[in-house]
């Protein structure tokens, strides 16, 4: 049985119009972008999902992990009715996700649900 259900993928948008995970996107190669863009569109019509790919880190918040060639990727999301909101996106250093970016992405869930 096929799986009809996809998400709408969505980038979060600040009230200046800007889009920065699409920004973030954009400054990585081509090779990245599509790698990146592949996890993405498997967990649009796959979703839930869970590990490796995705990693529930909140009740509302979660974290794709792209493996790239030479680093690691994340993006974090929220689900808001069955929209994929991508909140966040940037290169994982450490085991532990930074609090900076954990923040974040908490703020940006917090604008969305004031809207």
């Amino acid at each position: 049985m096929t799986n009809l259900f996809r998400l709408k993928v969505i980038f979060y948008r600040t009230e200046t119009g800007n889009e920065p995970v699409r920004e973030w996107l954009q400054s990585l190669t081509r090779e990245e972008k599509k790698s990146i863009g592949e996890d993405i569109k498997t967990i649009q019509s796959g979703w839930p999902l869970g590990m490796p790919l995705i990693r529930k880190l909140e009740s509302d918040l979660w974290e794709i992990k792209s493996h790239l060639k030479n680093r690691t990727a994340r993006v974090l999301f929220t689900i808001i009715e069955d929209n994929m909101i991508l909140l966040h996106g940037f290169i994982k250093k450490s085991q532990k996700i930074p609090k900076q970016d954990l923040q974040l992405a908490r703020k940006r869930i917090q604008d969305l649900r004031s809207q």
